[in-house]
């Protein structure tokens, strides 16, 4: 059975049981989310005992902001759109993940995965499969090399891309140079004070690795196939990562994207 036939094995009932969705799970999700940033920055800001290490949790809790933008370019962590829409773009500076563009990318990763020649994702190299190219991508370096430049020809250079529609180019230059102007902003502020450096860049070069290894396990020495239940794969895991990934609101979203699970045993987990 492939992706298409699992989905088309669904009942009605069943596909509005996946997709249903509403706006206090997702706003009490994120109270909680930036209840736990606001409790660390608190710590930092106010150098309580050890609060060097409070920087961990923290780059963690900014970092994997990057799972909720992903679910916000799907519409699933709120039933209203201009949430997920506003919830996007407030979470883009922190992140240097452009919303819109994003959003596009996205969808071409959906559609080539794994496709060494299409999948966006795979536009710099393969994914790691030696120990310096593992080490390197944990790092995250790669991650802000690729968003720097992207930022810097949304805002200044020529879109090229093709999977980035002509219409919104306008949309995306605009939404990088806001980013590139906040970010300004923040470099000038660090000339009066330190604050940004322990609250938010430390914090997000320390935080990397973790969402870089989360994030390996989707895709990682996966087959260059079409068929979704071979190029991607279920992580099962325990209940932090799944609040910090945002999947417990997006479990239609984990079987659209084809994740490899028995579809009986995956109704039967989730109801």
């Amino acid at each position: 059975m492939d992706h298409i036939a699992l989905l088309r094995s669904l009942s009605s009932d069943d596909k509005a049981d996946l997709t249903r969705r509403t706006n206090a799970a997702g706003i009490r999700h994120l109270a909680i989310y930036v209840a736990l940033l606001a409790l660390c920055s608190a710590g930092i800001v106010f150098r309580v005992p050890f609060w060097p290490l409070l920087m961990v949790p923290q780059g963690i809790l900014l970092v994997f902001l990057f799972t909720l933008s992903h679910e916000c370019t799907h519409q699933t962590p709120f039933r209203s759109k201009w949430l997920n829409e506003i919830v996007g773009h407030a979470i883009a500076p922190l992140i240097a993940l452009p919303f819109v563009w994003f959003r596009y990318f996205h969808l071409a990763h959906h559609k080539f995965t794994n496709d060494p020649l299409r999948d966006p994702e795979l536009a710099h190299g393969p994914r790691p499969r030696t120990r310096r190219t593992w080490l390197l991508y944990l790092s995250g370096w790669g991650y802000w090399h690729a968003m720097a430049r992207a930022l810097w020809t949304n805002a200044f250079g020529q879109i090229t891309a093709d999977y980035l529609p002509s219409r919104r180019h306008r949309a995306m230059r605009r939404e990088a140079r806001i980013i590139l102007a906040l970010y300004l902003l923040a470099a000038l502020s660090l000339m009066q004070s330190a604050l940004l450096l322990w609250l938010w860049l430390l914090p997000v070069l320390l935080g990397q690795p973790f969402l870089r290894l989360y994030l390996l396990a989707e895709h990682g020495l996966c087959p260059p196939v079409a068929d979704m239940l071979e190029n991607s794969r279920t992580t099962f895991t325990n209940r932090v990562v799944r609040f910090l990934a945002w999947k417990a609101l997006s479990h239609v979203n984990q079987l659209l994207r084809g994740y490899r699970v028995h579809l009986g045993a995956y109704l039967a987990r989730i109801a």
